[in-house]
């Protein structure tokens, strides 16, 4: 009735502290139709997902008018792009991901994207698990932060005011397991985290039943997590 656009499954969105841009997560649309693409949802089907922010004229909430872009298309490194408007890059395989959620911009400035992968595309792309990366809105640079536990979804991030301690929400580990065939044990498996590089975690698959928990990043120096 109001001719709004129709948009590739809106999740969160957030507001920049410092210029007051808001940017909003579209996870993934496989129903959109090569008729149904416009400038604000450009493939069809959507897999992989996309990022689009927008700034009302003169920061005002009453405006009636507003500027946008993409921020990045999501996806592998052939199928994505940061900031396509200004012809940014691919992503690479350091900072690969589909289906953004979660969405939060710290007091520095940070934009904080967490994915929200199915099984089936955790199983069959390039991606791996869900998982959480910082972006620099300024300069479109997006770097992988970390990578969440066996079948589990990432979602929700804050910090304290000083930005020394991270929050972040680990969602149903496991989710694809059966009674008394696990595919994650976490948090109970001995391996809360693992460095790039060390062994391989392994899940029991009668041991430990998965759970859902909050994990706290913090920095080996103390510093404000992310800078």
């Amino acid at each position: 009735m109001v001719g709004a656009t129709k948009m590739d499954r809106p999740e969160w969105g957030a507001v920049h502290p410092q210029t007051y841009e808001v940017y909003m997560t579209l996870t993934n649309n496989s129903s959109r139709t090569e008729s149904g693409i416009d400038a604000a949802n450009p493939r069809a089907p959507n897999a992989y997902g996309h990022i689009i922010r927008w700034q009302e004229q003169g920061n005002q909430p009453w405006a009636t008018k507003f500027k946008w872009d993409i921020f990045v298309l999501a996806g592998p490194e052939g199928d994505s792009q940061v900031l396509p408007e200004l012809g940014g890059p691919a992503l690479t395989p350091d900072n690969i991901f589909a289906s953004p959620d979660g969405l939060w911009i710290d007091q520095n400035g940070i934009l904080w994207i967490q994915t929200d992968m199915s099984g089936s595309q955790q199983s069959s792309g390039p991606f791996g698990n869900n998982q959480m990366l910082a972006a620099n809105p300024l300069t479109g640079e997006i770097k992988r932060f970390f990578v969440g536990a066996e079948d589990c979804e990432v979602t929700g991030v804050v910090s304290t005011p000083d930005g020394k301690n991270l929050f972040v929400n680990i969602q149903h580990p496991g989710d694809r397991s059966a009674p008394n065939s696990f595919t994650s044990n976490w948090p109970d498996n001995g391996h809360i985290f693992a460095h790039p590089g060390g062994p391989v975690v392994i899940a029991n698959p009668t041991g430990a039943r998965p759970r859902s928990a909050t994990v706290i990043v913090t920095r080996e120096d103390g510093g404000s997590v992310g800078m």
